[in-house]
């Protein structure tokens, strides 16, 4: 029975479920219509921030050596105990061979498990871990949602085949990876509202971005769980989105939890939480960067140009008072600070 609801046409796709919100369809496409634009504009947005920040770190000037060991690109002998390539006779006339597999498996540990977090901060690794496990999760959700579309393009007859099974699949690991956010970002956010070690580090950004997160994947995960007889598969969904398909039906409590979702990639780059990009920079630019400062390569003429910057530190032992350069103050006594 028809309903009308503002200047959209909606009815009721289930009578058994007459008047239930998450049964509502648009039959003139409308909300799919508005999922469909979220989706594009929350990929390219995404995307777009995200190159942006990697420019931005990438430009950054020189960073200090940290002189932290043991190096995971280090020897396997060496590194097991902190020893670095230094250590051996006319280091500077032999080629520098890193262990790009050492590398490898500090990153798994620390992206997979949150090796750091779980040695030095146990409270908060449990509930960081369900919310970055989920995070990993939707993402291989997304990818097969991605080769569930392809696979409908090639509208072959296996091709159907294989995306109704993907589909299937994307299911049980999206909504397990939603109902992962949610719990490890509620959690988050008890421990960030009770735990008196956090006051002076939990600003008004952080509860949002957990209930930004808390909201958008309850209602992806609450809204394809509840979505009425007749509302799109997930593959049917995929396909609809690669053509744009108004007619693809899809529930308004699932199709704003996707508006919300895309929004909230959309804002990730653009925010502290795009750290995932920063540690690329931080492990790989500051803290295993051992190059040798050789004539003529970029290192050294990186060194040059940091060398000239004015420093206008506030620190009085440092003596930067924007007028001389980096390379006259190392190269003088220290001030004298009087007590």
């Amino acid at each position: 029975m028809p309903e009308t609801c503002g200047l959209l046409r909606v009815e009721i796709a289930n009578e058994g479920n007459a008047g239930a919100f998450p049964g509502l369809l648009f039959t003139k496409g409308t909300m799919t219509a508005a999922t469909y634009i979220a989706i594009y504009a929350g990929l390219v947005l995404f995307l777009a921030g995200c190159l942006w920040r990697v420019w931005v770190y990438a430009r950054t000037p020189l960073h200090l050596r940290w002189e932290l060991y043991p190096l995971p690109h280090e020897h396997p002998y060496r590194a097991a105990y902190g020893g670095s390539y230094f250590e051996t006779q006319e280091w500077w006339r032999k080629p520098q061979i890193k262990n790009r597999r050492g590398e490898f498996l500090v990153m798994i540990e620390e992206i997979l498990f949150l090796k750091s977090l779980r040695e030095f901060n146990r409270k908060l690794w449990v509930p960081s871990f369900l919310f970055h496990s989920g995070l990993y999760l939707v993402i291989c959700a997304v990818g097969l949602t991605a080769v569930a579309a392809l696979a409908g393009v090639l509208a072959e007859k296996g091709s159907a085949v294989v995306a109704s099974e993907l589909g299937s699949v994307v299911v049980v690991v999206g909504i397990a990876g939603a109902v992962l956010i949610v719990t490890g970002a509620c959690l988050l956010l008890i421990r960030r509202s009770s735990d008196p070690a956090f006051k002076n580090s939990t600003k008004a950004a952080d509860i949002f971005n957990l209930l930004f997160f808390i909201a958008a994947f309850s209602l992806v995960a609450s809204g394809y769980l509840t979505r009425a007889a007749g509302a799109a598969s997930v593959s049917e969904f995929a396909h609809g989105v690669v053509h744009f398909d108004r007619g693809v039906k899809i529930g308004t409590v699932f199709g704003a939890g996707l508006i919300l979702a895309s929004a909230l990639a959309a804002y990730i780059p653009f925010t502290h939480m795009a750290h995932f990009i920063a540690k690329y920079f931080t492990w790989h630019a500051v803290r295993w960067d051992d190059r040798r400062n050789e004539p003529g390569r970029p290192l050294n003429t990186a060194m040059a140009t940091n060398l000239a910057y004015k420093p206008t530190w506030s620190a009085g032992h440092i003596g930067a008072d924007g007028k001389r350069s980096w390379a006259e103050i190392a190269a003088s006594a220290p001030p004298e600070i009087k007590k």
